[in-house]
């Protein structure tokens, strides 16, 4: 005895090839395509979860808008404090006005102003600083994991020369006896003493995922080292060093803040929150907005991009999720 339910799917199957029915024949383009699923991977669940995350949202938003400003700040301010008579000395120390949001400082420019155009320096370095970070760190990462041995060795000893000196003491050292300074030169020497940072961290990655099950059957299908290493060891390794770099960046822009605030990083007539909080330090009992402004900015920023990275991390860490 045949089963009835057998019988039925048949039918079913009958009809859906194109046997007519109660309501006509059922053509190929009526019939329901099946849903293309989305494929996973580490770096679509990452940017999943970035989208519903609201700490990234805010400091994404804030991140682009200091970028902006950066870029371009005469879209904020009608101002310069680079051309002719921009400081009066009758306007010192006035408290904040409508005219005036920020009031001014002690040679009487106008601290709104002078907060706008001092993010250009502090982005620059922290950009700049963290990409050549990143670049430095992680080739050179990238060649002692992989590669092992002597050379892993010799990087490694290398590496561990510049770890051992700190960030900001080295930075003072260097920049005290190179004299005047700017954000490009503050920008190197950073770099010069941040890059161990990350070559540890991308040796570490690359020294776990060298030896996985896709590593071992791409060498033994014939693919050549530049492809694995390009293919499958750099995009599994470089997640935690952007994670690292995202957070370090604000913090390059505190170091540079500080090596300003001591007289040895940005130079007059270049401007820094650095600088204008070192300048109003004199002074800020009897004015206290000419440092809680260029401070805040300052503080801001900071916050902003360790948002960002803290976002970044948990993102890409699979055992937080």
């Amino acid at each position: 005895m045949r089963d009835t339910t057998t019988v039925g799917d048949e039918l079913t199957d009958t009809q859906t090839a194109g046997a007519p029915s109660a309501t006509g024949p059922v053509t190929g383009n009526s019939r329901k395509k099946p849903k293309k699923e989305r494929e996973a991977s580490l770096w679509s669940d990452a940017l999943a979860d970035l989208r519903r995350n609201p700490i990234f949202l805010i400091g994404a938003a804030l991140v682009v808008f200091l970028v902006v400003l950066s870029v371009v700040p005469q879209w904020f301010t009608s101002g310069s404090p680079f051309q002719a008579g921009a400081c009066k000395l009758q306007d010192s120390l006035k408290t904040p006005s409508s005219d005036h949001w920020f009031g001014f400082d002690v040679q009487g420019c106008d601290v709104y102003t002078r907060t706008v155009w001092a993010a250009r320096n502090s982005i620059i370095v922290g950009v700049v600083t963290t990409t050549l970070v990143l670049l430095v760190g992680g080739l050179l990462g990238l060649l002692a994991g992989w590669a092992g041995g002597f050379v892993d060795s010799i990087l490694s000893r290398f590496t561990e020369i510049f770890f051992a000196i700190p960030l900001l003491l080295g930075g003072m050292l260097i920049m005290s006896g190179l004299g005047k300074g700017n954000a490009w030169t503050v920008s190197v020497v950073l770099a010069t003493l941040g890059w161990p940072q990350i070559f540890r961290i991308m040796r570490s990655s690359v020294l776990q995922n060298k030896n996985n099950d896709y590593v071992v059957a791409a060498r033994a299908l014939g693919a050549g080292t530049l492809r694995i290493t390009m293919r499958h060891i750099l995009p599994n390794a470089v997640a935690p060093v952007i994670v690292v770099g995202a957070i370090s960046l604000g913090v390059y822009i505190s170091a540079e803040a500080a090596l300003s605030y001591l007289g040895i990083g940005v130079q007059p007539p270049g401007i820094s929150w650095g600088l204008m909080v070192s300048d109003a330090s004199v002074r800020w009992l009897q004015a206290p907005h000419v440092l809680l402004f260029p401070a805040g900015a300052l503080s801001i920023t900071v916050l902003a991009f360790i948002m960002v990275g803290d976002a970044v991390r948990d993102a890409l860490d699979p055992k937080l999720r």
